[in-house]
C-alpha cells in the first residue's frame, strides 16, 4: 500500500473515533481501539491511568454530545506514519459542552493490516 493509502487508513480510524465520541457509539469506538489499548491522561487536575473502558462507560452513562447538540468539533493537527506505526494529535473543542481536549494517539497496524489505536494520552486544555 502506498503512503497515501496509509494516511487515509489512519485518518479513517481517527474519524471513526471522532464520530464514535460525538454520538457515544461505543461499538464503533471499540472497533478502532486495539484490545490491549491503554488510555491515560488528565481531566482537569485528575490523573487517569488505565484502558479505554472508563471512557466507554462514561459515554454510555449520559446523553451523547450529538443528542445534546453540543458544539463539538475535532481537528487533526498532525499525523506521522513510519512503517506500521503512526501517531496523531487531535484537538477537540466543545467536548460535552465546553471542554477542550488534546489527544495524542499511537496506532499500530495489526497482522491483518488494520490500523488500531494502541494508546491514547489526553489532557484538558480549557
Amino acid at each position: 500500500m502506498n503512503n497515501y493509502g496509509e494516511l487515509e487508513s489512519v485518518k479513517s480510524v481517527i474519524n471513526k473515533y471522532i464520530d464514535g465520541s460525538f454520538k457515544a457509539d461505543v461499538g464503533l469506538l471499540k472497533s478502532v481501539f486495539h484490545e490491549n489499548a491503554k488510555m491515560s491522561g488528565y481531566l482537569g487536575d485528575r490523573l487517569l491511568i488505565g484502558g479505554p473502558e472508563p471512557f466507554f462507560e462514561d459515554l454510555e452513562s449520559r446523553p451523547s454530545m450529538f443528542e445534546k447538540n453540543d458544539p463539538y468539533k475535532a481537528y487533526i493537527i498532525n499525523i506521522n506514519i513510519t512503517g506500521s506505526i503512526a501517531s496523531v494529535i487531535l484537538y477537540e473543542t466543545g467536548f460535552f459542552g465546553n471542554a477542550g481536549i488534546e489527544d495524542h494517539f499511537h496506532l499500530i497496524r495489526d497482522k491483518e493490516g488494520a490500523w488500531k489505536i494502541i494508546a491514547k494520552t489526553f489532557t484538558t486544555v480549557e
